[in-house]
């Protein structure tokens, strides 16, 4: 089983400076507090093969993840997928980002979550949970993008 979830936000911030905040996924624990580590491979920009390895806390248990940048179109465009193998992964996702009028950014964010072996029992409920959690967890990327990215 699998399923899909997402959240949507509006920043007050330009969307190549978003982009650039969002893509460097080092920033991740500044709105997600389930990540309590993540590191970049290679150092230097993310691109296209650029691997996110972090360490999280889900259900009160510690994994490691693992996620390669799939796809990166700045500034609009960036997708990845988890190859690590824990109960419940985020298969693939990204963010989807949007111009505004007013100078800010609309971003949406959705991930497909899916079981292996006995995840595949309790996918539901992590889908359940991410689903309830996504308004909130849409408003911690603004809060936290209009926090680290300076009004210009």
């Amino acid at each position: 089983m699998s399923g899909r979830f997402e959240a949507t936000a509006e920043i007050d911030r330009p969307v190549d400076e978003v982009f650039a905040y969002l893509a460097d996924g080092r920033n991740d624990p500044q709105f997600s507090p389930r990540v309590l580590r993540i590191d970049r491979v290679p150092e230097g920009p993310t691109a296209v093969g650029t691997v996110f390895r972090s360490t999280v806390k889900d259900a009160g248990m510690k994994t490691a993840r693992t996620f390669r940048v799939t796809a990166l179109e700045p500034p609009r465009t960036l997708r990845w997928a988890e190859e690590s193998r824990n109960l419940v992964t985020a298969a693939r996702g990204g963010y989807d980002l949007e111009p505004l009028p007013n100078g800010g950014t609309r971003v949406r964010i959705h991930n497909v979550l899916e079981g292996h072996g006995l995840g595949k029992l309790l996918v539901g409920l992590a889908l359940a949970a991410a689903r309830k959690d996504a308004p909130a967890f849409g408003r911690r990327i603004k809060t936290a993008a209009e926090a680290a990215i300076p009004r210009t």
